[in-house]
């Protein structure tokens, strides 16, 4: 990672993102920005993010229009005097659906069902589809004043420390 950025917070960062089921999507069309609540499913690498998402729904009327978008994440809140102490994470990047006849479509839904089993019937449903989001950089903030900017090999990097410390 960057200079500047210590093993804990790289292992902070890859907990976060490994131990948060939820997280907000922000994504933008005609100058309207919208942000939204979604269910994620991350690659043990942190290169990827599984969503499984209603067609019905507006933010994937907007991803269809613009495939860019942004996930947040940040640590729950807990009993601490000032919440910019908690660590918080911005991805920026895109998704990209992931077709039920594509090579890799049955270990993304299994992946994604390991974590959310009440997912199965949506998975039945044509109007769900599964997209990958893939991060090209991140902003991450692990305590108040310590911001950094990553991109993929630097998620790897923290993925590979928390893989290491989690077996």
């Amino acid at each position: 990672m960057k200079a500047g950025v210590n093993p804990e917070e790289k292992r902070r960062l890859a907990a976060l993102l490994h131990g948060q089921r939820w997280a907000a999507l922000a994504t933008a069309r005609d100058n309207e920005p919208l942000a939204t609540w979604v269910a994620v499913v991350p690659e043990d690498d942190l290169g990827g993010f599984l969503l499984h998402l209603s067609r019905l729904a507006l933010h994937t009327s907007y991803l269809e229009t613009n495939p860019r978008a942004s996930l947040s994440f940040t640590e729950s809140d807990r009993d601490t005097n000032d919440p910019r102490e908690l660590a918080r994470v911005s991805l920026q990047g895109y998704v990209e659906t992931i077709r039920r006849d594509a090579a890799g479509y049955a270990a993304a839904r299994e992946r994604y069902l390991v974590r959310f089993p009440a997912a199965a019937q949506m998975f039945e449903l044509t109007d769900f589809a599964l997209v990958r989001f893939v991060t090209v950089t991140a902003r991450y903030v692990s305590g108040f004043g310590r911001v950094h900017r990553l991109g993929p090999a630097e998620l790897h990097s923290a993925a590979a420390i928390f893989e290491g410390e989690s077996s």
